[in-house]
């Protein structure tokens, strides 16, 4: 049976443009996607070994319920999204379609964006520590931390990261500023005797001077010095690799709390929550709260934690059922959850 030329025209047309159609569909666009990932319970088990735990001696209270933290699921810098899923993440109400250079600036790799998020962890990891051992009454001193060593400098082989700086020529210096100062009161070229606490174990060490690069008469060393602490008691965080960044902060402080502490911050509920947290327990904004709402309702979350300045996005949509708690500080978290453990209709602030 012969095609009329009209049927053919038309048959091959169709077939052009469905081919190229399914081309386009999987064109990369300048987009990455947050959808909501897995949730993890700070009151529980990594791997049959207790998310958080203590060193010896340290008294601890049973816990009950759930302290979730979560997650969002992005793209990887290097990977490209296709128009079809981009479209069928802007179709979905739990997902969010971001431009790939606000999530990863100045073509970020994939290894440095996993860098990074390890150190957000560890930085949060210390910050959560800090934040729930003072909330509970212990006193966590400040102390100058290195932080990193400038590779060919004079510290380079000498200090190392996490070392920590307890005296500089004899006199005690207890911040990152106090390091600096002592620092500058020798020559260039001179040395400086320190003494670090590395491993457990104090160390005096001997490292010399250079002039900086903009300033012939001011010493440098080549390392950068941040904020450390002087835990009194050992906490250990278990979580590893499997997450980065800082938005777990408040969680893994309300879990530190909450076995230092009589009684159950839950009542037995399952609670989840999300939001960075500084040393002194101040919480923080993060992104894809949406998303982490989502993943929480998911696994039956009865309240959700949300910082004050997410509070605007968080009410933008469902609530999926749950009660938004506003939270500022760590302290906030606490009395809300202690609220309502005593009477789950309590009233708390929160948001809307």
């Amino acid at each position: 049976m012969r095609l009329s030329p009209r049927v053919l025209t038309l048959s091959v047309g169709l077939t052009i443009a469905t081919v190229l159609g399914c081309l386009v569909a999987f064109l990369p666009v300048p987009y990455v996607t947050m959808k909501p990932g897995p949730v993890f319970d700070t009151l529980g088990e990594v791997d049959g070994t207790a998310m958080i735990t203590f060193g010896d001696g340290v008294r601890t209270y049973p816990t009950e319920g759930r302290l979730d933290f979560t997650t969002v699921s992005i793209t990887r810098a290097e990977s490209h999204l296709s128009l079809a899923a981009a479209l069928e993440g802007w179709l979905d109400p739990d997902v969010a379609v971001v431009p790939h250079d606000f999530m990863y600036p100045d073509h970020q790799t994939d290894e440095e964006s996993s860098a990074q998020s390890a150190a957000q962890l560890a930085s949060s990891q210390d910050s959560a520590r800090a934040a729930a051992l003072r909330a509970a009454g212990y006193e966590v001193r400040e102390v100058p931390r290195v932080v990193e060593v400038v590779e060919g400098g004079p510290a380079d082989g000498v200090l190392r990261v996490e070392d920590v700086i307890v005296r500089i020529d004899g006199a005690r210096v207890s911040s990152p500023d106090e390091v600096g100062a002592a620092i500058r009161e020798h020559r260039p070229g001179e040395s400086v005797e320190l003494i670090v606490e590395r491993e457990g174990r104090r160390i005096e060490l001997t490292v010399g001077t250079e002039p900086t690069e903009d300033d012939p008469d001011r010493p440098r060393v080549g390392i950068l010095v941040g904020t450390g602490f002087e835990f009194p008691i050992e906490v250990e965080n278990h979580i590893g690799d499997r997450v980065g960044g800082s938005s777990a902060g408040m969680m893994f402080a309300l879990a530190i709390y909450d076995a230092l502490t009589p009684g159950s911050l839950t009542g037995g509920r399952n609670v989840a929550g999300t939001g960075t947290i500084d040393p002194d327990g101040d919480v923080g904004p993060i992104g894809g709260v949406r998303q982490k709402m989502a993943g929480a309702a998911r696994n039956g979350s009865d309240v959700f934690l949300v910082p004050s300045e997410n509070c605007d996005e968080a009410v933008e949509g469902d609530d999926f059922g749950m009660t938004l708690v506003k939270v500022d500080t760590v302290e906030d978290a606490i009395d809300a959850l202690e609220t309502l453990a005593e009477n789950p209709k309590a009233e708390v602030t929160s948001c809307g």
